[in-house]
């Protein structure tokens, strides 16, 4: 039974990539305004439920709601709900920042007369009005991710994916994302990401859950937990 109240449902999914499964029976459900932090190895199929839940991959079998709507039938309409970072930047290198950005903005289907409105904001948001002129190519690796970032939120969709955004980005650039990652939770956007950095998943989520062998092993919130419990809780659970 769908929960009103809920931006993500999850029911019985699978996927199997050949005779490889990947997700055996996973349910989880994800209210709104929820940050969730999905941890777990390499392989435990973390990547896979992004990617499902983005609309990118078809399950073999099991239910996917967002915001009410199925996937993979109603693909359409949560594309526009959805906003993903990946850990590989997705930007055309040769395009300035805001070319960029009004390139994505007609994928999305932003009015022209609001879309300059939108990419400044998205510009300003992100700290990157005084290099909107600028080509991707010449951005550091945390300018292109938050590049990624104001692209993801463009079109001001309900849902924010992320997967691994931290790779790669030196300390400056994390703190940089943490607090945008702070301002669009406070915004209400429901946020699901995928990280090893247990620390910044109990200080940043709402909740914590851990996939292990295409299986959810844990759930919990975050508001009594810190990074050296996590990491206790992880260990036991993956080893």
């Amino acid at each position: 039974m769908s929960s009103e109240a809920s931006m993500i449902e999850v029911q019985a999914l699978t996927k199997a990539y050949g005779l490889m499964p990947v997700l055996r029976g996973l349910d989880l459900q994800i209210p709104r305004g929820q940050f969730v932090a999905l941890l777990g190895p390499n392989g435990s199929g973390k990547s896979t439920l992004l990617r499902l839940l983005a609309g990118l991959s078809r399950p073999n079998s099991g239910r996917i709601l967002i915001g009410g709507w199925e996937l993979p039938k109603e693909a359409a309409a949560v594309r526009g709900q959805i906003g993903m970072v990946a850990h590989k930047p997705l930007l055309y290198e040769n395009l300035t920042a805001r070319e960029n950005l009004a390139f994505f903005g007609r994928l999305y289907n932003i009015p022209e007369d609001k879309l300059d409105g939108r990419i400044e904001d998205a510009l300003q948001r992100v700290g990157l009005v005084k290099r909107a002129d600028d080509l991707a190519r010449a951005f550091s690796r945390g300018m292109q991710q938050r590049l990624s970032i104001a692209r993801a939120l463009l079109h001001n969709p309900h849902v924010l994916l992320l997967d691994e955004p931290y790779t790669g980005l030196d300390q400056d650039a994390c703190r940089t994302l943490d607090t945008l990652l702070k301002e669009a939770h406070s915004a209400g956007h429901t946020i699901v990401m995928t990280t090893h950095e247990l620390e910044r998943a109990a200080a940043l989520a709402d909740r914590a859950v851990i996939l292990a062998r295409g299986k959810l092993h844990y759930d919990m919130q975050t508001t009594n937990l810190d990074g050296l419990k996590l990491a206790t809780d992880y260990a036991t659970i993956t080893h």
